[in-house]
């Protein structure tokens, strides 16, 4: 039913993983631009570029695809942003835009650049548009890759995406602005999203990939508890809304459930235990649907 184009490049792994984890695992063959999906509601697989993919989307060639915000800004596709999903290429996270010089220059700010400064960047439109808002007629150049190599030598600052901003300062550079922030979208066609048959299979998918997202780093925490320390050890628990409180079958015990946070939890078990709690369980989530 659903034809979905996929990134490849520095979103690859992550998004692999993200339909690995949602039940939606890619198979790949011989022809690695042409993987499967062995899921009812997907009936075409295609591994692009992330730059092309907001553009493929709007006219129609796929119903649903896998871009950064940023090249749906850059390309200013006609897009339906279904929804985000909080991943970079190391995991979670944000990517900046950023709009950085030589480490020794004296600008420090965008506002600093010098009229006529040239500008590398592989973003051209979102560049002209940032520096016509500041009013600094500047020359910007396409970069075809290497970026950060081109600056001082070759063009007087450069706007690309960072996570870190590591590898600019292993280069001797330095970020004066943040242009934009991006996080990785699903995207879909405007005439797939009004199709209400593909419109409900995009929201299943959606679904399950947000399942995911909502998930990682959280676990579910499962302990008995006297009666007499349920209060002390509810106090002691984070939840989503309330935590699950179940008596025990002819006990006046009970058992409690509650999702918490992995990063938590060293903390948070040997407190439980001093409350009350026993037979304390830590479960991993694969999916948490709201």
């Amino acid at each position: 039913m659903l034809s979905i184009a996929l990134p490849k490049g520095s979103l690859e792994e992550q998004t692999l993983l993200l339909f690995s984890e949602a039940d939606l695992p890619v198979r790949r063959s011989g022809r690695a631009y042409n993987p499967t999906i062995d899921d009812p509601r997907i009936s075409r697989v295609k591994v692009l570029r992330p730059q092309e993919i907001p553009l493929y989307v709007a006219d129609g060639h796929f119903d649903l695809g896998i871009s950064g915000h940023d090249w749906v800004t850059e390309t200013g596709a006609g897009v339906v942003k279904v929804a985000e999903l909080p991943y970079a290429k190391t995991g979670a996270g944000v990517v900046k835009m950023v709009l950085a010089v030589c480490e020794d220059s004296p600008v420090r700010t965008a506002a600093d650049i010098p009229p006529g400064s040239r500008i590398t960047t592989e973003f051209p439109n979102v560049t002209r548009g940032f520096f016509e808002r500041l009013g600094i007629p500047v020359e910007v150049h396409f970069s075809y890759g290497a970026t950060e190599a081109k600056v001082p030598e070759l063009m007087d600052a450069l706007v690309d995406l960072t996570e870190t901003g590591s590898t600019l300062r292993h280069n001797g550079l330095r970020i004066v602005d943040v242009i934009l922030e991006s996080t990785t979208r699903l995207l879909a066609s405007p005439a797939a999203w009004a199709d209400p048959d593909k419109r409900r299979a995009i929201e299943e998918i959606r679904t399950l990939l947000l399942g995911v997202i909502d998930a990682r780093g959280r676990v579910l925490l499962s302990m008995n508890v006297p009666a007499a320390s349920l209060d002390t050890v509810i106090g002691q628990l984070p939840a989503m809304k309330r935590p699950t409180v179940n008596q025990l079958y002819g006990s006046d015990d009970y058992e409690i459930m509650t999702v918490a946070e992995k990063a938590t939890v060293n903390i948070l078990i040997p407190r439980l235990k001093a409350a009350g709690a026993e037979d304390i369980l830590e479960l991993p989530i694969s999916k948490i649907v709201r």
